[in-house]
């Protein structure tokens, strides 16, 4: 079970703090976008994630959006952040991470997978040997397949020991 648990689980992305990061010796984030940094399928940044991403990237940090969904839902939100981009990943596949990681010129170990679901950023982002780092989502999915999602990973986490 430990494969599906993060190294760390927080509210939100904005919560994430340059010295959370050096503690854990990550030089690159590698960011979900929905329910993440907005709500499912919205093309605007929830509040403070805008700002926040200016000052990870003033404090050094590199930051790359890596996403399941299309390019251009991903093209389109990724080039409103200012942030380049990994669409159609793959997750839980590493492939998409691994990319975003060459990319970035950073080791896996060297990153941090920020996402709020278990069975494709957190799964993902350990199976490439990164730190991973849960949100609460935003809003909780209507679609029947995201709320069946929802239940396994409640299921799962009633296991975790923190």
């Amino acid at each position: 079970m430990a494969i599906f648990k993060p190294k760390k689980r927080i509210d939100k992305m904005i919560d994430i703090t340059p010295a959370m990061l050096r503690e854990m010796d990550v030089k690159a984030l590698l960011l979900d976008i929905d329910n993440t940094m907005t709500t499912h399928n919205n093309p605007v940044p929830a509040e403070g994630v805008q700002d926040w991403i200016d000052r990870m990237k003033a404090d050094g940090f590199a930051l790359m959006v890596v996403s399941n969904n299309n390019g251009q839902r991903v093209r389109t939100f990724s080039e409103l952040v200012g942030l380049e981009f990994e669409g159609s990943a793959k997750k839980p596949l590493p492939v998409g991470f691994r990319r975003a990681c060459q990319r970035l010129g950073v080791a896996p170990r060297e990153a941090a997978v920020v996402g709020d679901q278990i069975f494709t950023d957190i799964l993902g982002g350990n199976l490439l040997g990164a730190c991973t780092v849960m949100t609460v989502p935003y809003l909780m999915e209507e679609h029947i397949g995201f709320r069946i999602k929802r239940a396994c990973e409640r299921f799962i986490m009633a296991f975790w020991k923190d």
